[in-house]
C-alpha cells in the first residue's frame, strides 16, 4: 500500500513539473496565463490543459501513465510596423502525448522515465506536418520520503530532462529536494523550480517562488524576416514571485501566481536554430490563475 501511494505521487509530481508545469501531483490541470505588454509592444496569453491517467502494472512493481498536454498561445502586437508578417506568427498550437513509467527499486527508490511526442506549430493541429513534430522527454531517480510520521520529511529527484517545446530546447538538469523542516514552513530546491512554501492551514498555503517557463513552436514554412527566414519562434522566460493556493473538496486546488520576469527573450529563430530577429525582451508581469485535480 506504501508504495502504490508513494509511487503514484512521486511519478505524478515528476511526470508534471518540467518547465511550465507545476509541482504538485496532478490528475488534470486547467490554467491561464498573461504576460501584460505594459511598457513593451508585446502581449502574450496561453490557456493550458493536460490531464493524465495512472495504470498499475502486474505484480504491483510499477505504474505506466498515458496523457495528454494542449496549450493555446496567442500574440498581440501593439506596434504597427514590423519586420515580418505579423498575422504568421498570432497564434500557436501545442499538443504532447505523454507516456511514462516508474518502478520501485532497492531502498525506496524509484525510477521514472517520460517520453513525449508532439505537435509544435502556428497552424491548426490538423493542418500540421512533420516539421511541427517535437520531441520530450525525462529521466530520473526518486526518493520520496514525505510520510507525515517522520521527522523532518524529505523527497529528492535526479536526473535529466529535455523538452523540444517549452522555452528552453536543450537538456537541463532535473533537480528536486523537499523537505518540510516546521510544521508551517518547507523548502523545494531544484530546477526547472525552486520554492520557499508557508502554510497557513491544511488548505491554505502561499509560496515564494522562481522558475522557468516559455514556449518553442515551429512555424511551417516560414517566414520573411528582414534579409533572412524565419522558422521558428523561442521564447524563454525566468520568472520570481508569489503563489496563493486554496485546497478543497479533498482533491481540487485553486491557485493564482503574480509574478516578475527577471529575464525575458522571444526570439524569431532560422532553420539552424539561430537567433535572427528580437521581438521582445523587456521585464515585467506575470500573471497566471488554475484548477487542479490531484490525489
Amino acid at each position: 500500500m506504501k508504495w502504490k501511494i508513494l509511487g503514484l505521487s512521486a511519478a505524478l509530481y515528476f511526470l508534471f513539473s518540467p518547465v511550465l508545469s507545476a509541482q504538485l501531483v496532478d490528475l488534470a490541470r486547467v490554467d491561464f496565463t498573461i504576460l501584460p505588454s505594459g511598457a513593451s509592444n508585446f502581449e502574450f496569453s496561453r490557456i493550458r490543459g493536460n490531464f493524465n491517467y495512472p495504470l498499475k502494472l502486474k505484480n504491483e512493481k510499477g505504474y505506466l501513465f498515458l496523457g495528454l498536454d494542449y496549450s493555446n498561445i496567442n500574440f498581440v502586437y501593439n506596434q504597427e510596423e514590423l519586420s515580418f508578417d505579423s498575422e504568421v506568427i498570432t497564434e500557436f498550437q501545442i499538443i504532447d502525448l505523454n507516456i511514462a513509467y516508474v518502478v520501485k527499486l532497492k531502498n525506496d527508490w524509484m525510477l521514472g522515465a517520460r517520453f513525449s511526442p508532439g505537435i509544435s506549430s502556428n497552424l491548426k493541429l490538423f493542418d500540421s506536418s512533420a516539421e511541427d513534430i517535437v520531441f520530450s522527454g525525462d529521466l530520473v531517480f526518486i526518493k520520496d520520503m514525505k510520510d507525515e510520521s517522520k521527522t523532518n520529511p524529505y523527497r529528492l529527484i535526479v536526473g535529466i530532462s529535455y523538452s523540444g517545446n517549452r522555452g528552453f530546447p536543450v537538456p537541463l538538469p532535473f533537480l528536486s529536494y523537499y523537505r518540510k523542516f516546521h510544521p508551517r514552513w518547507s523548502y523545494d530546491l531544484g530546477i526547472p523550480k525552486t520554492n520557499l512554501q508557508y502554510h497557513f492551514s491544511e488548505k491554505n498555503r502561499l509560496k515564494l517562488y522562481a522558475q522557468l517557463d516559455g514556449f518553442t513552436a515551429n512555424i511551417n514554412g516560414g517566414t520573411p524576416v528582414d534579409q533572412d527566414i524565419a522558422q521558428s519562434i523561442n521564447m524563454s522566460l525566468i520568472l520570481a514571485g508569489f503563489q496563493y493556493e486554496c485546497h478543497f473538496k479533498d482533491y481540487f486546488e485553486f491557485y493564482l501566481r503574480t509574478s516578475y520576469i527577471l529575464s525575458r527573450d522571444v526570439q524569431l529563430r532560422d532553420s539552424k536554430k539561430d537567433d535572427i530577429f528580437l521581438i521582445d525582451d523587456s521585464n515585467g508581469g506575470y500573471i497566471s490563475t488554475g484548477l487542479r485535480i490531484k490525489i
